[in-house]
Parts: structure tokens; C-alpha cells; sequence
């Protein structure tokens, strides 16, 4: 399992929105951009989790797709 953190971040105005996540995680991470963009009291949209899902499950694609032919150094 890969063990490298990814960091997604979100800058809206003066907010900061900055998710660490790594590959055991990223679920978790998903499910939190839903919970921020069904809060009111933040300016946090379904838009903004729509694209930043977008971006997790790209990267992760990204990853299989390169470590699925890598072999094993002896």
C-alpha cells in the first residue's frame, strides 16, 4: 500500500479548504467533501465537492494505472 500523503486544497475568498488524505483514507475524504458541502454554514458547494471528487478519484486512477505494471525489485 502506498503510504504517501496527498493534499487537495480549495481557496475560496479569505477561506482555506485543505483535505490530507492518503490511499487507506480517501473514502473517508470523499464522504468528508459531502458533509462540508451539505453544511450551511459554510461556503463549502456540491459544486466544489463534485470537482475536488473528481480530481481524488483521477489521481487514484492515475496511481493504479502506473503501479499495476511496476515489478518488484529483488
Amino acid at each position: 500500500m502506498n503510504q504517501d500523503i496527498n493534499v487537495l486544497a480549495l481557496v475560496k475568498g479569505t477561506e482555506r479548504y485543505v483535505f490530507l488524505y492518503n490511499d487507506a483514507n480517501r473514502a473517508e475524504t470523499l464522504r468528508m467533501l459531502g458533509r462540508y458541502a451539505s453544511n450551511p454554514e459554510l461556503s463549502f458547494t456540491w459544486y466544489d465537492a463534485a470537482v475536488l471528487s473528481q480530481k481524488i478519484r483521477r489521481e487514484s486512477r492515475k496511481f493504479a494505472c502506473t503501479s499495476r505494471f511496476s515489478v518488484p525489485l529483488t
